[in-house]
């Protein structure tokens, strides 16, 4: 690029375009640079990151007691004694 007629390096630096001119003999004409548009790179660049994150989980038990009847039955009895008297009247009545 330094010898592109495009560079900041053409022959309007040194005046005639062979590098003399007036003033000194055998010594460059020097002029202010030409500042040529800027060149712009772009880079990209990448970052990873770690987020982290709370997922809360609740667990809720419900907890069922059943309570299945049953009837079984139970048996009693019962005894009674009667006693019957048979009076035939007393001991006069032989």
């Amino acid at each position: 690029m330094l010898f592109n007629k495009k560079c900041c390096c053409n022959d309007r630096q040194f005046g005639n375009g062979f590098g003399f001119g007036g003033g000194y003999a055998n010594q460059p004409m020097m002029e202010n640079p030409v500042v040529e548009p800027t060149v712009t790179k772009c880079i990209e660049k990448e970052f990873y990151h770690e987020v982290p994150h709370c997922c809360p989980i609740h667990t809720h038990t419900i907890n069922k007691h059943i309570y299945t009847h049953t009837y079984t039955p139970q048996y009693s009895c019962s005894e009674e004694d009667v006693v019957i008297n048979n009076d035939c009247g007393g001991c006069n009545g032989f």
